[in-house]
């Protein structure tokens, strides 16, 4: 395991690292998928992960009102249970279940947290920049598929630090 792997879960055996650039342009990516699914009164951005990506796609989308869902069920590398830090604000979900509201998270992996997002607005769409094969039947729009057992490094993620050659054990 490389110095980017660290702690992270065994299962995963692949490492996918994103830079700024390339959130930004899959950001913008969903948003061109999400362009013709609107229009969307309000974004919910499940945090962590799913903030910046929702402030993108919420820009580009011009859609004002932005809530967030906080929901905790990783630490660093380990899935865990879910639990809802802070839920939605009551005027999203007693609007028809969340019709004409955009979920944005930064990728969906086992579908745990999808689920109990999709629990609060059965109705909304739901949207991510990443996604698993285990998390894909819960979302309705993504931009990049990647192996389930592939740990995403988000750019928040990660600082700039050497990396050895690959001849030398770095990861592929």
């Amino acid at each position: 395991m490389s110095d980017l792997e660290g702690d992270v879960d065994e299962r995963y055996e692949k490492a996918f690292p994103v830079s700024w650039e390339q959130l930004h342009r899959d950001a913008r990516a969903l948003t061109w998928r999400l362009s013709g699914a609107g229009p969307f009164e309000a974004v919910v951005a499940v945090t962590r992960g799913g903030m910046v990506p929702a402030a993108i796609v919420a820009r580009e989308l011009g859609v004002l009102v932005i809530e967030t869902v906080c929901i905790s069920s990783y630490d660093y590398g380990k899935q865990g249970g879910i639990k809802v830090l802070k839920g939605i604000d009551d005027k999203l979900r007693n609007t028809d279940g969340g019709a004409g509201v955009l979920i944005v998270d930064d990728l969906v992996d086992t579908g745990a947290t999808a689920r109990a997002v999709r629990d609060m607005l059965p109705k909304a769409h739901f949207a991510t920049v990443y996604a698993k094969p285990a998390g894909v039947p819960l979302v309705d729009t993504f931009v990049t598929e990647v192996s389930q057992d592939t740990w995403i490094y988000l750019p928040w993620d990660m600082t700039l630090q050497f990396s050895p050659p690959i001849r030398e054990g770095a990861p592929v």
